[in-house]
């Protein structure tokens, strides 16, 4: 059965059930367990369910080893099989902003911000601030990004916010087991201090294309997974808990911040012999020292995508070869709301909350959502999805078949996706993406679609892969690799898309895979810059070391020429003494622009340019590196 025709069937099983279409369906929401008894109570029940399917699986395994032994020894010798055909395995991979965020007005977690007249940033295990206020470039502080006292072993330092003098960094602590939130006091001088450490009870919310932290405004906002165990041991140790870190603490010391009153599930039963999760949100007051938090929580399956808009988390569950269903979790408290549907979303970049009051989301047939590398996966027919917010009810409703308009382009590996002004933007890198010298390739094309009439869809030729998609204004960039060069695409969004121009950079390669890797600055109308972290085509991706230039471009008019590159100093990196997260997981090279300067971090390294005569001109560079020697 084709992808097409699986959505189609589960469409129509839903509808035929008497869900409501959409604009019909009443204004309900998830109900929540009416007190701890309630949620105890079904907690042991299914518990039974699976200790007794646990149980018909172990005389079914017994069964079929007792006739398979009998049939080997009765047997003739097999022919030999067939060679399976090899698969290829698929490589992984405030005042003034400086973070490439998705909504407008929500700050995502980073490696680099800014903070008056200072840049902090986060690498391996330590906060760095440098002054670049008053035309200055001077190291001020270092400090270890994890409490004084603790062993930072076993624990990623991964993301950091800024919201008023208080430095957030998130890390995940697999010896502790769970998200780690560290607060630090930010001077106008940049001088660092330490103030608290709190632990979130979670599951790893590492993702290769996600980030686990969002700021609106003075709240702190987390998705977090939480995997309940109901085959063995007290299911109540892994729901949504938080303590603060102290040099004796244990783990009686977590205390539960979402009560039975607060986790809500659907009329949808868990799968039995799957896993079952607590889809998390978390919301956390940074306006007190002592931090307080909230969560709400959403019984459902594992596979997840989520997106933050302004007012709420959108979370996209899988069932395992069924269909999907989308918890709108409100950022307020209040009770979410849910939607049974089909496909599954990329990642985060497949969905927009609309201002005229929608939910749009890019789908594929099959996915599992975007865990470590699972955003890369999956497959199927694709079809944009497009609901009024006001059709989320209390679960028992579906999408209406009506409500999915079928796209072409199958939703292979590394499939892109991006709203762009009135447009959804998608497209895959190919086969020849990457450093393949081989040209020969089926080149995949560049699918843009008007997201709100749902209109025709056009498909935009290029001469190389999608690897990336961003805005320039209402205008798009699109990059990626033809053999061994890289390709910069302008693309118009008028009322027809249209390739306008394109720059080539020979012998290049993307340093960097994730969204804050690039960054556009605004000058004027039709004007900005540019920048994007490279390699040389022969050079391998390598999370311990910064990529080996960020490359800048001028866009005038979707013309792009080059300004030039700022470049990392060769040689081997500096001796840190490094104790805790000495992997750059989400890279470590960025450019950045701060009130009409060019900058480019590379790795401990950041070099100034200037422009002159038209070209990127180095200034000076500094080195913010800690010395082996004083580190403890």
């Amino acid at each position: 059965m084709s992808s097409a025709l699986k959505i189609t069937l589960i469409l129509s099983l839903l509808l035929s059930a008497g869900c409501h279409a959409a604009g019909t369906a009443p204004r309900k929401t998830l109900a929540p367990f009416a007190s701890e008894q309630a949620l105890s109570s079904y907690l042991q029940q299914l518990q039974a369910r699976q200790a007794a399917l646990q149980r018909e699986q172990q005389k079914l395994q017994r069964a079929t080893a007792q006739y398979s032994a009998q049939y080997t020894a009765a047997a003739p010798a097999p022919v030999a099989p067939m060679a399976a055909k090899a698969v290829p395995a698929a490589s992984a991979e405030a005042a003034e902003s400086i973070t490439n965020v998705q909504t407008a007005g929500v700050d995502e977690g980073g490696i680099v911000k800014l903070h008056g007249k200072h840049l902090v940033m986060l690498r391996r295990g330590k906060l760095f601030t440098v002054q670049v206020g008053g035309n200055a470039l001077q190291p001020v502080a270092v400090l270890d990004a994890f409490a004084p006292g603790s062993d930072p072993s076993g624990s990623w330092y991964d993301e950091m916010l800024i919201d008023g003098d208080t430095v957030v960094v998130i890390g995940y602590s697999y010896s502790r087991g769970g998200t780690e939130i560290g607060l630090f006091d930010i001077a106008a001088d940049g001088k660092l201090a330490y103030r608290s450490t709190y632990h979130l009870r979670s599951n790893d919310y590492y993702s290769s294309r996600n980030y686990a932290s969002r700021l609106i405004g003075s709240k702190l906002v987390f998705y977090s997974p939480l995997s309940l165990n109901l085959r063995r041991g007290d299911p109540f140790g892994g729901f949504p808990a938080l303590r603060r870190w102290r040099p004796d603490v244990v783990p009686s010391d977590f205390k539960r911040i979402a009560p039975a009153t607060r986790i809500y599930r659907t009329d949808e039963e868990p799968e039995v012999g799957a896993g079952l999760t607590l889809h998390t949100v978390t919301v956390c007051d940074l306006a007190q020292r002592d931090m307080r938090c909230e969560a709400t929580a959403v019984m459902g399956p594992q596979g997840r995508v989520f997106y933050v808009s302004g007012e709420s988390v959108f979370v996209w569950t899988t069932r395992r070869g069924r269909d999907s269903g989308v918890f709108r979790i409100p950022l307020d408290g209040s009770a979410p709301s849910a939607l049974k549907v089909a496909g599954a979303p990329v990642d985060q970049f497949s969905f927009l909350e609309s201002v005229d009051g929608h939910l749009n989301v890019l789908l594929r047939a099959e996915g599992q959502g975007d865990a470590m590398w699972d955003g890369a996966q999956g497959r199927g027919d694709m079809a944009l999805l497009r609901v009024p917010l006001t059709s989320f009810s209390d679960g028992r409703d579906s999408a209406p078949a009506s409500s999915y308009k079928p796209l072409p382009g199958g939703g292979g590996y590394g499939l892109q996706n991006r709203y762009v002004g009135a447009y959804l933007l998608y497209g895959n890198p190919g086969n020849g993406g990457g450093r393949q010298a081989d040209q020969a390739w089926p080149r995949q094309p560049l699918y843009a679609v008007h997201w709100a009439d749902a209109g025709s869809v056009q498909a935009l030729s290029l001469p190389h892969g999608v690897e990336r998609i961003e805005a320039l204004g209402n205008d798009a960039v699109v990059i990626g690799a033809q053999g061994k060069d890289l390709h910069f695409s302008s693309i118009r969004l008028g009322a027809q898309a249209s390739v306008a121009t394109r720059y080539i950079r020979a012998d290049a390669a993307q340093g960097e895979s994730r969204s804050h890797g690039f960054f556009y600055k605004p000058q004027a109308q039709d004007e900005g810059m540019i920048g994007l972290p490279i390699l040389g085509a022969d050079e391998r991706p390598d999370l311990n070391r910064p990529a080996a230039s960020v490359l800048y471009l001028r866009n005038s008019g979707l013309q792009l020429t080059e300004l030039g590159a700022l470049a990392a100093r060769p040689g081997p990196s500096p001796d840190d003494g490094c104790r805790a997260s000495c992997v750059d997981w989400y890279g470590n090279a960025r450019p950045l622009f701060l009130q009409g300067r060019v900058f480019a971090l590379l790795g401990y390294e950041l070099v100034e340019g200037a422009l002159k005569v038209g070209q990127i001109r180095e200034v000076r560079r500094i080195s913010y590196a800690p010395i082996a020697s004083t580190v403890r």
